[in-house]
């Protein structure tokens, strides 16, 4: 008699996953970190760019004789354009993709800085490095940042937006002691195409290894619970932002975290990058010496907009706003009686606790905007920061008019350690309000 045997099917293979759908198995350590990394050290690339105006100013003045204040304008285009381009950058990167735009981005960097080289005229340079770097800094802004962390980030995004706001910080640490070395001994054409060559430096890094969206490679945000699904192109890039803009413009903290972010812009950008070094020069301090004090504001910089990162995933935005303002306000009020030809502890003091404030309004600024405006916080933190570069492209041009007609920078030192005080004010007037999904239906 033959036995009864039981047969069995065999075990089914496992389908490959379709494309757009989440992994089997999460990787050890998430995709979001090495797209962090690189979206670091693309924003370090491009950093050299906005480390230069301040060492420019001294030799343009000799060499073609153009007042402070002519020089000022082209960097206050400069300024301006980083601003006024974020908002469409990132609704660009939402219609094309955040590697093709930023890309393109570092390539028109590179091709203003390296004409300047041949510039005789000073249309040229507000052309060259005014327009051309301006409109390619500004496709490379703080709303890159802002993308990068809202598409690939659902939990830590306080502390990835502080890492990601240091590496422009870190730019400068880098950066600075180099270009100043440079346009010292060898004059600031060599400076301005170092600038060229490291901002083309980083596009292989941003081509092969940055990607658009989690779902390229099938897998959730980080700290996410659910998959989600790569967004479809949205058309009309430049209609959307103006849209995002008028939608925005309706509500009292947009106009809140616009103010203050153009007051943080004058008091960082517009005033202490662009003109610390020639009002110190003014002192009789060495360029490199100077150009070294703002290298290490970049240094605790890092180390200040990092620290911001962590407290603004624990603690109140708004509240954190209001004293980081109020502190800085109080720094600036001290400066002019710091200046001299050479560093001394408590110069060295205030290059420290400014340092700590230098971007730390840059999270919790990030995080208002994402609790008041939702998916479209990435568009509306775009038109925050022309704001900011706003308010510093009027400072950069106001500071070397005030140059030329007063003999000193004393008077905008002042100015805007009161503007900071009313910055503090103006954020602590900024209600809380439940997130929402976006501003257009």
């Amino acid at each position: 008699m033959l036995s009864d045997v039981t047969q069995t099917s065999p075990a089914p293979v496992p389908a490959a996953p379709a494309p757009g759908t989440p992994p089997a198995r999460t990787p050890r350590v998430h995709r979001a970190w090495y797209v962090a990394a690189v979206t670091f050290v693309t924003i370090i690339g491009a950093a050299a760019f906005v480390s230069l105006p301040g060492l420019l100013i001294e030799p343009l003045h000799r060499e073609f004789d153009w007042s402070r204040g002519t020089i000022g304008f082209a960097v206050s285009v400069n300024l301006a354009l980083y601003g006024l381009t974020a908002p469409f950058a990132a609704a660009l990167m939402d219609r094309f993709g955040i590697r093709r735009v930023v890309a393109l981005a570092l390539t028109v960097i590179a091709t203003g800085s390296l004409l300047t080289v041949w510039m005789t005229a000073a249309w040229q340079l507000v052309l060259y490095w005014g327009v051309l770097v301006g409109l390619g800094g500004g496709s490379m802004a703080l709303a890159f940042a802002a993308t990068v962390t809202n598409r690939w980030f659902s939990a830590r995004r306080g502390l990835v937006t502080g890492i990601l706001t240091a590496a422009g910080a870190s730019g400068q640490l880098v950066f600075l002691p180099l270009l100043s070395w440079l346009v010292t001994h060898h004059g600031w054409r060599p400076a301005a195409v170092t600038v060229a060559l490291s901002a083309l430096a980083v596009v292989p890094f941003v081509w092969l290894l940055l990607r658009d969206h989690p779902a390229d490679v099938g897998l959730k945000p980080y700290g996410a619970t659910d998959f989600v699904p790569r967004p479809a192109p949205a058309p009309g890039a430049a209609r959307r932002a103006v849209t995002v803009l008028l939608s925005a413009a309706r509500t009292g903290p947009f106009w809140l975290l616009a103010g203050t972010f153009a007051i943080c812009g004058a008091s960082t950008n517009g005033l202490v990058k662009t003109h610390f070094v020639p009002a110190a020069h003014d002192h009789g301090m060495p360029m490199t010496a100077a150009a070294s004090l703002l290298a290490v504001i970049g240094v605790f910089d890092v180390v200040g907009t990092i620290a911001s990162g962590w407290f603004t995933d624990r603690f109140e935005a708004r509240r954190l706003l209001a004293v980081y303002y109020a502190l800085r306000g109080v720094s600036l009020l001290f400066l002019p009686m710091l200046l001299a030809p050479s560093v001394h502890p408590p110069m060295i003091f205030f290059i420290v606790f400014y340092g700590l404030d230098w971007v730390a309004t840059v999270p919790p600024t990030i995080a208002l905007c994402r609790e008041h405006y939702g998916d479209d916080s990435a568009i509306v933190f775009g038109w925050v920061l022309a704001s900011h570069q706003v308010g510093a492209a009027v400072v950069a041009f106001a500071g070397g008019v005030a140059r030329d007609a007063f003999g000193s920078y004393d008077v905008v030192w002042y100015a805007s350690g009161a503007l900071c005080a009313a910055a503090a004010l103006m954020a602590l007037v900024i209600r809380r309000r439940r997130p929402v999904t976006s501003l257009i239906p």
